[in-house]
């Protein structure tokens, strides 16, 4: 079983470095031709199922593949980026914000913590992989969540957890 992931297409708030956990942006310019070269990106690697956050911006991502493949695009809420409570909109560079960002069981403030994230992608991981065994599965997601199914296939360092970033419509594989 193959299992793709890919990250949405570029915002406004992603182009000005700006953290977007919740806030439901559509995709900007360069993220609608972002998502139009994962589409093309896509072709011939044998996928059978599209997976999207319901967030728009993957969804318009998600789109953009399942037209180019002929699918549909099922929606999962556990696909939905991590609440970054207080610091939403803020800065990704902000000293409080990369703080927090180290302590993978302490929640944002007013969000989730890594932990919580963790724990349901991880039951949506254990779900694909049942439901569509043998299948190759497109997952259309976010950062906060790209890096979370990561350290589901491979183990990783609290560094390298931290450090790990996913650029938008990225596409990785990982296999079964």
């Amino acid at each position: 079983m193959r299992i793709y992931v890919a990250r949405h297409g570029e915002t406004d708030w992603n182009a000005e470095n700006r953290i977007c956990g919740r806030t439901d942006l559509p995709l900007n310019g360069n993220g609608l031709e972002q998502a139009e070269a994962l589409a093309a990106n896509a072709l011939g690697r044998g996928i059978e199922v599209i997976v999207s956050s319901p967030m728009l911006r993957a969804r318009q991502t998600a789109a953009a593949v399942g037209e180019a493949l002929g699918l549909p695009v099922e929606i999962d809420g556990r696909l939905i980026e991590q609440d970054y409570g207080s610091f939403e909109g803020t800065s990704r560079f902000g000293q409080e914000f990369l703080q927090n960002k180290r302590q993978f069981a302490v929640r944002y403030p007013g969000g989730e913590s890594h932990m919580r994230v963790a724990h349901r992608v991880y039951g949506l991981l254990d779900d694909v992989r049942e439901k569509y065994a043998g299948k190759t599965v497109l997952l259309v997601c976010h950062g906060g969540v790209a890096r979370v199914i990561r350290s589901y296939f491979l183990d990783m360092t609290n560094e390298t957890f931290f450090r790990y970033g996913m650029g938008n419509a990225a596409l990785e594989m990982y296999e079964i």
